[in-house]
């Protein structure tokens, strides 16, 4: 076996950005337009449909169509082929592949000290870290345009967030690798920085960091479950929650049952020896169809009761199908054969503290198809931010605070001293960045309003169910 190849000086990481930014420069990664021959958005949808249940499609559209932001939440994979078609620097990280506004939010790590993350892996895959700054900066003016905020105040917003972006990754460059790598953004740390800012307590803040720690099993048990024939079970809210006895005829729930419960056996084969010991401690007690999301509406996602002592003592976990990434077409395939492993190890890796009960299995649905799926708590803690109230100046720092996670992703799973040998000193990266969400803002309003005629002309279904 030939030794290990000695690691790349700092300075030479840092020649590296540089030659790329030479090659790609950063001013040019403001432009964009639609590539020749760019595939009518609405049939891209369209294509992504026909693997998702057909019965809970219109409710993916009908949610997309709630507004320009809504449906760019949906429409990773329109944005994965124009990124596809744009020049690229080439330096690589581990990406989110949709890493939008929403999809930043609070958990509880395994300490169970708040953090704030990236908090949706679906679409991961290696690839390109401009990626990722380009959905990010996107989304930021998009939801910006979403609320009426005015020009002046999206600019400020989509700066804010690049250059916090660009000034975290260039601090991590000069930081030691282990230093890097157990780097996290502590909520209650963030939040003792505002309130020096604020000069006070912000209550709206901390209303809704309070709902977040109460996100638990407990609180899944109360709102998702009652006691119904002697046991406890989750509710029938069709089409948002169905439990599996709902689902099918009592002979084909009993063996869909069977199958879930194998499914599960194999999830635990995904855990190391103590989650193994964990999961053993409690026993499956119910299991129904839970729609979530915005773009994973009509994908197969499941929702596992399980009890430990007695029914105070619950775990919900979820069980969500993971398709090929949105990115694979442009990227090349995953280093994984499954893709619930593909999301587990890519948030693993982007995350600083990840659910202790994340895995993955494969499993042989109803149908006879064998589909992967990923497994994680329901609720641990999880909150998100309200988009839809926040006033600019709030909007603004929220940005900048997933600028600065984004960063410390990339940082983590990539080069930071390439990056920012690339980045620089001076905002022409975050220059670039908010004239690119602009054009690319004119863009998805034109996209959205394609879908738009195609629900009003009968091409696609479209229901809008809360």
């Amino acid at each position: 076996m030939p030794p290990p190849s000695a690691p790349r000086g700092v300075d030479e990481r840092m020649a590296a950005g540089r030659a790329a930014r030479r090659a790609v420069p950063r001013s040019g990664l403001a432009e964009w337009s639609p590539a020749p021959g760019r595939e009518d958005p609405v049939a891209t949808l369209e294509r992504q449909a026909e693997s998702r249940i057909p019965e809970l499609v219109a409710i993916r559209y009908g949610r997309m169509l709630r507004s320009p932001f809504a449906f760019f939440r949906g429409s990773a994979a329109v944005m994965a082929a124009d990124l596809a078609a744009q020049p690229s620097p080439g330096l690589r990280v581990q990406l989110c592949g949709d890493a939008h506004l929403s999809n930043f939010g609070t958990f509880a790590g395994p300490d169970r000290r708040m953090v704030f993350d990236l908090n949706d892996f679906d679409e991961t895959l290696p690839g390109p870290f401009e990626w990722d700054v380009k959905r990010l900066a996107a989304s930021i003016e998009i939801a910006g345009r979403h609320r009426g905020f005015p020009p002046q105040a999206r600019r400020r917003a989509v700066r804010g967030a690049i250059g916090r972006y660009r000034h975290v990754v260039c601090r991590f460059a000069e930081m030691r690798t282990l230093e890097v790598w157990y780097a996290r953004y502590e909520v209650e740390a963030m939040l003792a920085e505002h309130r020096r800012g604020a000069n006070g307590h912000d209550r709206e803040l901390e209303k809704r960091l309070a709902k977040a720690r109460g996100k638990d099993s407990l609180r899944a048990l109360v709102k998702l479950t009652a006691v119904a024939k002697g046991r406890r079970r989750f509710v029938h809210d069709p089409p948002l929650l169905v439990p599996l006895e709902d689902l099918l005829e009592p002979a084909e729930a009993e063996r869909a049952a069977q199958l879930l419960r194998g499914s599960l056996r194999s999830y635990r084969s995904s855990l190391a020896a103590p989650q193994r010991a964990l999961l053993d401690r409690f026993t499956v007690a119910d299991m129904a169809h839970k729609v979530v999301g915005v773009g994973s509406v009509g994908a197969r996602a499941w929702v596992v009761l399980l009890l430990g002592r007695d029914e105070g003592d619950p775990l919900v976990l979820q069980v969500k199908e993971a398709q090929p990434s949105v990115l694979e077409p442009h990227l090349g395939a995953s280093a994984y054969a499954r893709h619930g492993r593909r999301v587990v190890e890519g948030q693993r890796l982007i995350q600083a503290s990840s659910d202790i009960l994340l895995g993955w299995l494969s499993a042989e649905g109803f149908d006879g198809v064998q589909r992967d799926f990923y497994v994680r708590q329901l609720w641990d803690a999880k909150g998100s931010a309200d988009l839809e109230r926040m006033p600019p100046g709030r909007f603004a720092t929220y940005a900048e605070l997933c600028g600065a996670a984004l960063a410390r992703a990339h940082a983590r799973s990539g080069d930071a001293v390439a990056i920012g040998g690339y980045l620089g000193r001076s905002d022409t990266f975050e220059r670039a960045m908010e004239a690119f969400a602009r054009r690319y803002a004119d863009r998805n309003a034109e996209d959205f309003a394609a879908l738009e005629a195609a629900a009003d002309d009968g091409r696609i279904p479209a229901t809008d169910v809360v």
